[in-house]
């Protein structure tokens, strides 16, 4: 019997990459001449629990696959097997995108409602994005609020410690560590364990030890010694193996007896307020903390007093533990009718969408976020339009920006936020107004929808 060996998401696989049911309507398209131009938009209805806002994450990823969709003989062999017939099976063959995106930048803060990204295209091509982009998009944002958190709650306390993505480990799968990486970086830690992420994203790599190295060797003094021996000024030395304070007086010792200025220590258990201090009074060097954190825990340390110079979240950061979803929707918005794009809209119960094009536009005030307005793209609202054009035509016409700027982008972006919009618990909402034209045009068409739907 074959073996079946680990696939890597290769720009071959991205092209199945999908839902069936987005295939099986590209071919009832194709097999029925429908292939009108269509807008489909990429937002999310409701803001995860304690969330104030979200950082928008994965457009360079949603790019680099619009780029490089296509379909090899190899994976239009397979979808042969599934069924599909050899309409579409051409047109997938030839498939390159022609259509126009429009997208937020990485690093804005988005509410909900407000689209992340738009395609417009031939409705044969926005159909098939729509698993990925929810993918790449939804869960780099997820985590990049997850980690734009963390930095808050530094920030708060008017710090600068060291933020270190852990998680990789605790990561769902290989591809969900690397992209989580990446996002947590952009929210704003400092750098990741992995080395992978590291080299794919040009982040800047941390790593101390583990409690097997201590464990190794005979003593923990000869754990310290070794490493010390090794990695000099760099070192950082995990102290809670067997005792705590013990820990920390030896690789004091150790420290003081080979003349070096090691970087820290590493607390991972125990009471890690009421530690650190003991810790800070015998070592004179930076204390890392880890250990199931998240933004509550690194709050609450650093407010009952804790002393640390760096944490080390892991599980809380990667899954965004305790609201692991976003819950983004790719929803059609407008398609064309009589040669022109005209808004739709669902009417489900509770999944109502505003129609057609949008602009997400920004007030600002003193140089702070006063609100937003959600516009019909036409309509003139006031503030800035946040959205800008990534492909016309199928043509990429956006510089990306690499991921230091965007960084930085969600880093500035955060603090012209409302103070209360900001709070980890309970957060103010922001405001998020309708644009008088978009409005108009939902009511309107609510009706007409209503009216020809709605049985009497």
């Amino acid at each position: 019997m074959a073996r079946t060996t680990f696939a890597p998401v290769t720009d071959d696989a991205l092209a199945l990459f999908t839902d069936l049911y987005e295939l099986t309507m590209m071919q009832g398209y194709v097999e029925t001449g429908h292939t009108p131009e269509a807008t489909f938009s990429l937002f999310f209805r409701d803001l995860p629990t304690d969330r104030g806002y979200v950082v928008a994450a994965g457009l360079e990823q949603a790019v680099h696959y619009l780029e490089h969709l296509t379909f090899t003989d190899a994976a239009l062999d397979y979808l042969a097997t599934q069924g599909f017939g050899d309409a579409v099976l051409d047109a997938l063959a030839d498939f390159d995108f022609s259509g126009d995106v429009r997208a937020l930048p990485e690093g804005t803060v988005v509410f909900p409602d407000e689209p992340l990204l738009e395609v417009t295209a031939p409705i044969f091509e926005a159909q098939l994005f729509e698993t990925l982009l929810i993918n790449q998009v939804g869960f780099q944002s997820l985590v990049a609020t997850k980690a734009a958190r963390m930095r808050e709650a530094v920030d708060r306390h008017g710090d600068d410690q060291t933020i270190v993505d852990f998680g990789s480990r605790r990561a769902h799968g290989t591809d969900a560590g690397l992209k989580a990486a990446r996002a947590a970086y952009l929210g704003g830690v400092t750098g990741t364990s992995n080395v992978a992420a590291g080299r794919a994203f040009d982040i800047p790599v941390f790593g101390t030890m583990a409690h097997s190295w201590v464990q190794s060797f005979p003593t923990e003094r000869a754990a310290f010694e070794a490493f010390v021996d090794v990695y000099g000024d760099e070192s950082v030395l995990l102290v809670d193996t067997y005792d705590t304070v013990g820990g920390a007086e030896t690789a004091a010792a150790v420290a003081d007896e080979r003349d070096v200025d090691i970087r820290g220590v590493r607390l991972d258990s125990g009471d890690l307020v009421a530690l650190s201090k003991e810790v800070n009074d015998i070592v004179d060097c930076g204390i890392f903390v880890s250990s199931g954190l998240d933004e509550y825990a690194i709050a609450d340390f650093l407010t009952d007093g804790g002393v640390a110079t760096g944490f080390g979240p892991g599980t809380a950061l990667v899954t965004s533990k305790d609201a692991p979803t976003l819950d983004p929707v790719y929803k059609l918005v407008a398609v064309e009718r009589d040669g022109e794009l005209a808004p739709t809209m669902k009417l489900s119960t509770g999944k109502v969408t505003y129609p057609g094009q949008k602009s997400v536009n920004r007030v600002e005030r003193d140089g702070r976020f006063e609100r937003d307005v959600l516009a019909a793209r036409d309509e003139s609202a006031p503030g800035e339009d946040q959205l800008v054009d990534v492909f016309e035509d199928g043509d990429l016409v956006y510089d990306l920006p690499g991921l230091d700027a965007s960084r930085e982008r969600a880093r500035r972006q955060r603090e012209r936020l409302p103070e209360g919009t900001r709070a980890l618990r309970d957060p103010d909402p922001y405001p998020v107004d309708v644009g008088d034209g978009l409005a108009s045009v939902t009511e309107s068409l609510r009706a007409d929808l209503a009216a020809e739907y709605t049985p009497e």
